[in-house]
């Protein structure tokens, strides 16, 4: 027989059978859905983190105060309270081991910075905003905040600020426009630039050199910090200088055992892979649950088929007595099952755009940034549904090509 006439046999054999072969399509259907939906979910909630990511500088290195000893025993590094006892969070930074790094020669810049949040006032309104003291001789090379108006710090400012986009048009009745003064604590400032929207927070934030932040920031010290900031030479070196930079700290601020360190290190590059590798695990755990329901619709092909097979005993034998070989009957019901695997596949598909849209939405806007299903899944999605239905069907195809003539003939 020609393939052809196995595909017209089989389809045959679909038809007739409508509601159990129906029922078994189901099966698949909601398998290839799930797996589908959840793998194209996944692969959106990956590109979205991406997109997110790549808005971090991956070569910027933090050390702030404080040490939690219970983070360094799973060897992650975090910020002061971060993992529960043993934190240590009454250190400080100073001048002094910024001095003690500079003669790492994978550093390309290095800063102090100082934090808090102040009193601004514009425009008769007042309002508590964070505010950031930096460098401004190396911030504009190390920050990748851009501005929508005005420019970055200079080396030779000190009462002047950049301020976020929500500060400059959304906390304030009245919007700020570059070279408008705000009152930080009491003292005039004059913006200089104000930032672009962006997706990693710091909208509200007001930036200063740091000389002049110091004079307005409660509680601030000259040559004291909150966090220093380290940029590499490029992304390969960042592990070797993290390392690099916690045995040069230990030394510098005579800190002989790990567990009485004060400070922490924490890498941007670090924080990148982890979040990278836990969305893959989580989507590769999800997509497993997902396959059983696959496992239970080849369970169900094969169970069609059997029953098929029974059904058909004497259909089977007419046509071995008329010519017909093992490999004709073997192939009618491999043809029979591939096509309800092909069948359920399409309307799995289907199931599966819907599905991954309707999570999307669920999970907030950001997620339907035209993350549809792609054309390697779709294939994917239809080729395993296919190769389940065909493995299915295999052993009662089997059976059914070696039945007897005879013996299929006098079946009842």
């Amino acid at each position: 027989m020609r393939n052809s006439t196995y595909l017209k046999m089989g389809l045959n054999m679909l038809v007739h059978s409508k509601l159990r072969s129906w029922l078994t399509i189901i099966g698949i259907v909601i398998g290839v859905g799930s797996v589908i939906g959840i793998v194209s979910l996944g692969d959106a909630m990956q590109a979205n983190v991406q997109s997110k990511l790549a808005d971090l500088d991956l070569t910027k290195i933090t050390i702030s105060p404080g040490y939690t000893k219970a983070s360094s025993n799973m060897h992650m590094r975090g910020s002061p309270g971060m993992g529960g006892g043993g934190t240590s969070t009454d250190a400080e930074l100073a001048k002094d081991d910024i001095d003690a790094l500079r003669g790492l020669d994978s550093i390309q810049y290095i800063e102090g910075e100082i934090s808090g949040s102040e009193e601004v006032k514009y425009a008769g309104q007042n309002a508590t905003l964070p505010i950031t003291g930096v460098d401004p001789q190396v911030w504009k090379y190390m920050t990748t905040l851009k501005t929508q108006s005005g420019r970055l710090l200079e080396p030779a400012d000190k009462n002047v600020a950049v301020i976020g986009s929500d500060v400059a048009s959304e906390i304030y009745d009245q919007n700020i426009g570059v070279n408008q003064v705000i009152t930080v604590n009491g003292k005039a400032v004059r913006v200089v630039g104000i930032l672009k929207e962006e997706g990693m927070g710091g909208d509200s934030r007001i930036y200063m050199p740091i000389d002049g932040a110091v004079d307005l920031i409660t509680d601030a010290k000259k040559n004291v910090y909150d966090s220093i900031s380290v940029k590499a030479k490029n992304e390969d070196l960042v592990d070797g200088l993290t390392k690099d930079i916690e045995k040069k700290l230990m030394i510098s601020r005579h800190v002989i055992r790990e567990d009485d360190r004060d400070f922490s290190v924490t890498a941007s590059k670090s924080m990148a892979d982890s979040v990278t590798e836990m969305m893959s695990s989580m989507t590769l755990f999800l997509g497993a649950i997902a396959a059983v329901s696959l496992l239970v619709g080849s369970v169900g092909i094969a169970n069609t088929m059997f029953t098929s097979v029974l059904e058909k005993t004497k259909e089977i034998g007419t046509m071995k007595a008329i010519g017909a070989k093992n490999r004709d009957i073997l192939m009618i019901f491999l043809f029979n099952s591939a096509m309800v695997g092909l069948v359920g596949g399409i309307l799995g598909i289907i199931l599966g755009a819907f599905v991954s849209s309707g999570l999307q939405a669920m999970m907030g806007g950001g997620m339907t940034s035209g993350n549809g299903l792609s054309i390697s899944l779709m294939v994917e999605g239809l080729t395993l549904a296919v190769f389940i239905g065909v493995i299915s069907g295999v052993v009662p195809a089997y059976r059914a090509s070696k039945l007897r003539p005879v013996d299929a003939l006098r079946y009842e």
